[in-house]
């Protein structure tokens, strides 16, 4: 009974820890497949066939039936990000180019608790969407943005169940706490005044669904199947303006723009995953994915002043759906030392024309590689490392007169993560 109580105040210290780190994510890719050791090592490959730790949880419910006893993983993942913006002729506001170079720090719980054999039910917390950037007050794209945070913390109880010796089927409820602040910078040309701001921020809660299928052909091969439901996050804001000259603040109120609320709602999208995972050998395990994700119907907009008489606030942002493809490896060199690696490609989700300095998105590439380490009997020691490359990102954006235009590229833009994970079976 004390082990147990020791057990519940080690979690509600660690979720409590988890829920005050920012959730952040990344502007080269917003939709994070680093949510635990081993997606991070593996570059994601066997997201939804490993189920070799409490992790699966959330990348495939069904897989905490191959956990013959309770488990909790736990860790922390600090990224940094390297997106630098480098202005070309193009150009027309001056300023400093964009630099976004920053550490972020994220972490991530799972416990699973195994009330049969053939029964686990588990509660997980983890951020998997979301991104963070301030590009500075003067910069060249101000009137895009300044900075620019959109964040999900997801909290997930799930179930599985072994229904035959062969298949299992798994089901938790992704209950995401999303949040969204931007600002602006507000062209106050022709008044001699600064640049005024534009700032909108809001939170709220959003559900969705989280099903797993895991089929064990044998004792060597087994098929994942996960499915991630969209979650809509229903933000809305009344903007708050500050340092606007006269004649423009005539004109947005004017149009109703300083009293009526902005529909800011985004979908975060769903995505579904096909996994397999075979053991070659008592050594060696092979794995890979193909993945696919709803962005067609993200929904995020743009909020700016284009114009001396604006319309409207915001701008649609043009985004389609992506696909995701995966292959790993582990190997296990000795009975302490088991280590992993892996690489994988998403496309983009927007074309070079549409790409904005505010979701500076684009194909992308993982390479990550990871070792666990057997500390005792019941307790592992994980780390991995992972880059993102997301290589040269072109931007040339024209949004009226008082935005103006925006060109050049981010050169080498990469996101490097890191995870320090410790898991314990009991």
């Amino acid at each position: 009974m004390r082990r147990a109580r020791q057990i519940f105040s080690l979690l509600v210290y660690l979720l409590v820890g988890l829920v005050l780190f920012p959730s952040a994510g990344h502007g080269g890719g917003i939709a994070l497949y680093e949510v635990g050791p081993s997606q991070t090592g593996l570059a994601s490959a066997g997201w939804a066939s490993r189920a070799a730790d409490a992790s699966t949880l959330f990348t495939n419910p069904a897989g905490m039936t191959r956990l013959r006893k309770s488990e909790l993983l736990t860790g922390i993942q600090p990224l940094y990000t390297n997106l630098d913006f480098s202005p070309d002729s193009r150009t027309t506001t001056a300023g400093p180019s964009g630099d976004t170079q920053n550490w972020l720090p994220t972490g991530n719980l799972y416990y699973v608790h195994s009330i049969s054999p053939d029964l686990k039910a588990g509660i997980g917390v983890l951020g998997y969407f979301g991104l963070s950037q301030d590009y500075g007050e003067s910069w060249v794209g101000r009137y895009y943005v300044k900075s620019n945070a959109l964040q999900g913390l997801t909290v997930q109880p799930s179930v599985a169940y072994k229904v035959t010796d062969k298949l299992s089927l798994g089901a938790g409820l992704n209950a995401m706490y999303g949040s969204l602040e931007q600002e602006t910078a507000i062209n106050n040309v022709g008044e001699a005044r600064p640049d005024g701001e534009l700032k909108i921020e809001d939170d709220t809660w959003g559900f969705g669904a989280n099903l797993g299928l895991l089929y064990e052909l044998d004792k060597k091969t087994r098929f994942g199947i996960n499915y991630l439901s969209e979650v809509k996050l229903e933000f809305s804001d009344t903007p708050r303006f500050t340092g606007v000259g006269p004649v423009l603040l005539a004109a947005l109120r004017a149009r109703g723009l300083t009293t009526a609320d902005i529909d800011l709602s985004v979908w975060v999208p769903q995505m579904a995953m096909l996994s397999v995972y075979h053991q070659l050998t008592n050594q060696w395990g092979i794995m890979g994915d193909v993945g696919w994700q709803d962005w067609s119907r993200f929904g995020k907009v743009d909020v700016s002043v284009n114009s001396n008489n604006p319309t409207s606030l915001t701008t649609d942002l043009n985004f389609k759906d992506t696909w995701h493809f995966a292959l790993g490896a582990q190997y296990q060199v000795s009975q302490p030392w088991l280590l992993f690696f892996g690489a994988s490609y998403d496309t983009s989700p927007v074309k070079a024309g549409d790409r904005s300095v505010a979701l500076p998105m684009g194909e992308t590439y993982r390479f990550g590689t990871g070792t666990q380490y057997k500390l005792k009997e019941h307790l592992l020691l994980n780390f991995a490392y992972e880059m993102t490359w997301l290589g040269t990102l072109k931007v040339n954006q024209t949004r009226g007169p008082l935005a103006g235009t925006v060109a050049g590229e981010y050169d080498d833009a990469a996101i490097h993560a890191f995870q320090l994970a410790l898991q314990y079976q009991f």
